[in-house]
């Protein structure tokens, strides 16, 4: 009997813009990538800080981001495996974020079963990963909540000043 295993799916979730959430992000994967663990880094952000951040200076100029691949989902179209998926050299995998899911967001309220559209791309990508960590967007949007319903756990990164709380 062979036992599948499910990767420990992260939210780094917080409404406030400016608390780390993508340094959190790329730093925990990385980090847990040099342990010897399987990691996506999801981009669930417009703004596309994390694919920048990573190396890919363009990310409108990418020709698979999450949004399409949310799209595909919205659409009950097929994902294979490992589709939209970069390669960075410091050993974690990431689904980049572009502009066009700021529009993708605004079609999610009219969708069906529109909270579960992100859980839906990550569910074939579970099997191949111990850790899929996702950077949200500032924001409590469709997007955020499409993150919180996807992920096993939040983590939620604040500064230390009365605001950021």
């Amino acid at each position: 009997m062979k036992i599948s295993k499910k990767a420990t799916t992260i939210a780094i979730v917080n409404q406030k813009g400016g608390t780390g959430k993508t340094t959190t992000c790329e730093n925990l994967g990385v980090g847990l990538a040099a342990e010897g663990k399987k990691v996506l880094l999801v981009d669930a952000d417009p703004q596309g800080s994390l694919t920048i951040s990573m190396g890919w200076q363009k990310p409108d100029e990418l020709p698979v981001t999450l949004s399409t691949l949310m799209q595909k989902a919205m659409n009950d179209q097929c994902i294979p495996p490992g589709e939209g998926v970069l390669h960075h050299a410091e050993g974690v995998d990431l689904i980049p974020a572009s502009i066009e899911l700021a529009g993708l967001e605004v079609a999610l309220v009219n969708t069906m079963s529109r909270e579960k559209m992100l859980k839906q791309v990550l569910d074939s990508a579970k099997q191949d990963y111990d850790y899929i960590l996702l950077d949200c967007t500032p924001s409590l949007g469709m997007l955020t909540i499409n993150a919180l319903a996807a992920a096993d756990t939040a983590l939620i990164p604040v500064q230390a000043q009365y605001l950021s709380a």
